[in-house]
Order: structure tokens, then C-alpha cells, then sequence
């Protein structure tokens, strides 16, 4: 079977964002087109955030145009999540997704994911995964990356050909069956069943992180009541 995701690699030594570069072509690449940097000057995370991009990190973004409904669409994050973990499990690292859009090991950020793009025209699919770059002093606490976990070095070209795979074999999955995708991310979203606080743009809601439905939104039971959620940051730390 034809893979879909890496039909065709541009790799870039430096670039301002992968997300950015693949939004510019992706009118005219073909499907599965892959963007990947050396490093990022303007990396991103959600709500514009800055995310620390240096050498030895795998930065890279994939173009996507699934003929799917729209409500389908808010799935195709799970899809980096996924692939993230089973490529991490392949280096003997284990690691969970915090809905989202985050894949953390050991209460620590390894990975952040982003998607963008137009409706009806395209996705991109981002992905930051911390593999042999430095982690800022700052942020040692909080984040973490293949190198720390294993104590060496690890052959970014093995991680990305892995990392690839294992998205096509996922958005294929979506592509089939989106169900699918969801019953995979609650196996192994470990906030499900945890008391957490979730921060969005209305302010900040406390509960019980208790499923995640067949749109992706997460359910919140608080004290007053199941609550659903498509989008915010959670945080278990409170």
C-alpha cells in the first residue's frame, strides 16, 4: 500500500516556522507533503505562544486534505498525539497524551502539536518533538526530551522515518473510522479520570476530567454540572 504521509520531504536548514512554510505551499503540494527544519526563529504553539525551536529538535509539519466532515476535523491533532506516542514507545520511552494537543512522559512536555489551516482547502499538521536540543533552564521543570530520558544522543533521521510511518498508518485509521482515533487517545490520555483545571478563553473551570466524546471534546464534571470542552489547557498542577 502507497503511503499518503511523505510522498514528499522538504527539508529546510532554518526556517520561521514549519507550520507557516507548509501553509504557504500547501495550495499546490500534493497531499502528505512533509516540512521539516533544522531549527524554527518563530515557532509556535497554540494561542500564538512562542515555542523554544534550536537545533536537534524534530520540527516539522504535515500537509493534509481529508474529505471529511467538519466536525471530523478537531480529530486530526489526536492524530500527531498518537503517532508521537508510538514512535516515543519504539525508544523504550513511555508517554501519555494531556488533551489536547501535548504528549508529556513523566510530568514533563516532550512534545507540542498544532494544527492549521483552511476549511474545505487543507490542514497542516504541526509537530515540535524536544529530541536532542537543549532545554532552556527555565523550562527544565516542566519540559523534557528524548536525550534526557535515555541519558544519549538519538539518531533524529530514525526518530522522523519512525514518527512518519506512524502518522500514515493513523490518518488512515481517521480516514476509515474517526472512532477509532477517539477510543485510542482515551487509552492513553492520562488526564481522563483526574481532577484538573481547564483555562480558556471564559475564564477557568475545576472538575473531573471524566471522557472524552466522539467530537474529541473532553467532559468536565464540576459542581455544577458535565461540562464539554473543545478546546483549553489543562493543568493537573493546582
Amino acid at each position: 500500500m502507497e503511503h499518503i504521509i511523505g510522498i514528499r520531504i522538504i527539508n529546510l536548514d532554518e526556517v520561521d516556522s514549519t507550520n507557516e512554510y507548509a501553509k504557504r505551499i500547501a495550495p499546490s503540494s500534493p497531499e502528505g507533503t512533509v516540512v521539516v527544519a533544522g531549527k524554527q526563529t518563530l515557532g509556535k504553539g497554540r494561542r500564538g505562544r512562542k515555542w523554544a525551536s534550536p537545533e536537534g529538535g524534530l520540527w516539522m509539519s504535515v500537509v493534509l486534505k481529508p474529505e471529511v466532515d467538519a466536525a471530523d476535523m478537531p480529530k486530526i491533532v489526536f492524530i500527531g498525539a498518537l503517532a508521537v506516542v508510538d514512535t516515543l514507545q519504539e525508544f523504550g520511552i513511555r508517554a501519555g497524551i494531556k488533551w489536547p494537543n501535548d504528549v508529556w512522559v513523566d510530568g514533563r512536555k516532550i512534545c507540542g502539536i498544532l494544527t492549521e489551516g483552511k476549511l474545505g482547502k487543507f490542514v497542516v499538521l504541526g509537530i515540535g518533538l524536544n529530541v536532542n536540543n537543549e532545554i532552556p533552564e527555565e523550562l527544565k521543570e516542566m519540559a523534557t526530551s528524548m536525550k534526557l530520558i535515555l541519558g544519549r544522543e538519538v539518531d533524529l533521521g530514525r526518530v522522523l522515518k519512525i514518527l512518519l510511518g506512524n502518522l500514515d498508518r493513523w490518518y488512515r485509521s481517521f480516514l476509515k473510522d474517526g472512532s477509532s482515533v477517539i477510543s485510542a487517545v482515551k487509552e492513553r490520555c492520562f488526564v481522563l479520570g483526574r481532577r484538573v483545571r481547564v483555562v480558556e478563553d471564559g475564564g477557568e473551570l475545576i472538575g473531573q476530567a471524566v471522557d472524552i466524546d466522539e467530537s474529541g471534546a473532553l467532559i468536565l464534571e464540576t459542581s455544577k454540572g458535565s461540562v464539554r470542552l473543545f478546546y483549553g489547557d489543562v493543568s493537573l498542577r493546582f
